[in-house]
């Protein structure tokens, strides 16, 4: 008979310490760490286009902006992920690597990731009570997808051409500007 693996579950605050000195970023979800894959060319320059747009978006409206090493928490999912971009409007957030109380998440797709995006990650996002807008950007296509909260759940923008409205952070940018380069 084989021998079973045992995996170790870590908590979440050994999970935080060890990220801090970790080489590689890792996401964590319910005691279980996933080592994170670097991005190509194509996948920083769609996050890069957004970020300027975002940034100034987001300070405008009292609020802040971060890209790719800052991770969020999703408390009802015992998890942390590293989103592409997160948009936060909170001065709640004491712990100076992790936002907890984001009004935005945009994820930028790419062919390793998308599954864990949409599904996963995706719905536990929309567990978080600040959470207003999830954005996916493919990277294959000209397609942004916005998930807003509204009085009665979820729903769903498809945005293939113009531009992408984000009404949680008082932004617009056309399509065009977000695939540049």
């Amino acid at each position: 008979m084989a021998d079973a693996q045992r995996k170790a579950w870590i908590s979440p605050q050994d999970y935080l310490a060890g990220e801090r000195v970790a080489e590689v970023r890792h996401e964590y979800v319910d005691g279980e760490i996933f080592a994170m894959v670097g991005a190509g060319r194509r996948h920083a320059t769609i996050v890069g286009n957004l970020f300027v747009v975002l940034r100034q978006a987001a300070r405008a409206n009292g609020g802040r902006a971060y890209a790719n090493d800052v991770k969020v928490r999703v408390e009802a999912a015992n998890a942390f992920y590293y989103p592409d971009l997160i948009a936060t409007c909170a001065d709640g957030d004491d712990d100076p690597y992790v936002v907890k109380h984001p009004v935005l998440i945009v994820e930028v797709l790419s062919d390793s990731t998308e599954a864990i995006d949409r599904r996963e990650k995706r719905t536990n996002y929309q567990r978080i009570p600040s959470l207003r807008e999830i954005v996916l950007v493919s990277q294959a296509d000209r397609r942004v997808e916005i998930y807003r909260r509204d009085h009665g759940g979820w729903v769903t923008d498809v945005v293939t051409e113009g531009t992408v409205h984000l009404a949680s952070v008082a932004m617009s940018v056309p399509l065009d500007a977000l695939y540049e380069d």
